[in-house]
């Protein structure tokens, strides 16, 4: 492989093109210890270090450090590292370390949020939000279920009746069209037509 070009990205970082191609992102220091230099090319030994040791190690505790101030998805995880230029390979590496000690698991990242946001935010929100943040329909299924069976998952009707009490809504003063408008915000909010009926006392 031929190192077709050298980017620096700030004093010390800079991007790498082997054979036309980006292929990562080095420390100035790193450039010199692997000879690496535009036009000549990157010894297999060399390249295999950098993919197998020193970018998978560093992706890991990047990961490490994210993880030190709140919990992240594998998905989320992914997407730090993808910004941080890093090989999808090395990637790979470091989010099989950090699954492998449990300090990323999807499943348990699901069911914390279903327990944190079952007060303040409707299944459906919060399905859309879990999905947002990488988790599969399945996954988030099966997490919904564990809840359930725990008798931790959102009340509906509690929503619907807490978000009418500060929208200092009236359902028995209030007019068809009023009921129609705070119905429509209701189902915005992911509430089903169910509890809604119920929460406007509609017929």
């Amino acid at each position: 492989m031929i190192v077709t070009g050298i980017e620096e990205i700030s004093r010390s970082r800079s991007r790498i093109y082997l054979d036309e191609s980006f292929a990562f992102v080095l420390y100035r220091g790193e450039l010199r210890l692997y000879d690496i230099r535009e036009g000549k090319e990157l010894e297999e030994e060399a390249y295999r270090r950098i993919m197998e040791e020193v970018l998978p190690k560093r992706a890991t505790l990047r990961c490490m450090n994210l993880l030190k101030s709140r919990a992240y998805t594998e998905e989320q995880l992914r997407e730090k590292l993808r910004q941080g230029m890093y090989p999808e390979t090395c990637a790979d590496l470091a989010l099989e370390y950090v699954k492998s000690y449990h300090y990323v698991d999807d499943r348990r990242y699901a069911e914390e949020y279903i327990e944190n946001q079952r007060e303040k935010k409707s299944r459906r929100v919060i399905e859309q939000d879990l999905s947002r943040k990488g988790l599969a329909k399945e996954l988030i299924e099966e997490a919904f279920g564990t809840k359930e069976e725990q008798g931790s998952v959102p009340d509906e009707y509690a929503l619907a009746l807490k978000w009418v009490q500060k929208k200092h809504f009236d359902a028995e003063t209030a007019d068809f069209k009023e009921k129609q408008k705070m119905a429509a915000f209701l189902y915005r909010k992911g509430i089903g037509s169910d509890a809604i009926k119920k929460a406007l006392t509609i017929d």
